[in-house]
C-alpha cells in the first residue's frame, strides 16, 4: 500500500493502552504493533480458514518438542495438582 501518509490519532485510552502492551510484548514501536495487528486481522478475514487449520502449526510446534518420559497417569497429575 502506497500513497500520502495520514497519521492515526487514537483518542481511546483503551485502544492506547493495548498499543502499548503489544509493543512491549513484542519489543517493537506502537506503530509497529498496531501494523502488525491490522495486518494479522485482514489476513485472518481473507484467509476464512478453520480453526482447525489455523492450530495446525502450532500443534505441530509441540509435537516437535521433545518427550518428557513422564507418564501422564493418575499420579502424574496428582502430583500437578498436590493432592498426593
Amino acid at each position: 500500500m502506497s500513497g500520502p501518509v495520514m497519521p492515526l490519532n487514537i483518542r481511546s485510552e483503551t485502544v492506547n493502552a493495548l498499543a502499548e502492551e503489544l509493543a512491549a510484548r513484542t519489543h517493537t514501536s506502537k506503530t509497529e504493533a498496531v501494523r502488525r495487528a491490522l495486518e494479522g486481522e485482514l489476513r485472518r478475514l481473507d484467509a476464512d480458514v478453520p480453526l482447525r487449520e489455523r492450530l495446525r502449526p502450532i500443534q505441530e510446534r509441540v509435537r516437535r518438542w521433545p518427550a518428557s518420559g513422564l507418564e501422564a497417569d493418575k499420579a502424574f497429575f496428582d502430583d500437578l495438582s498436590g493432592d498426593c
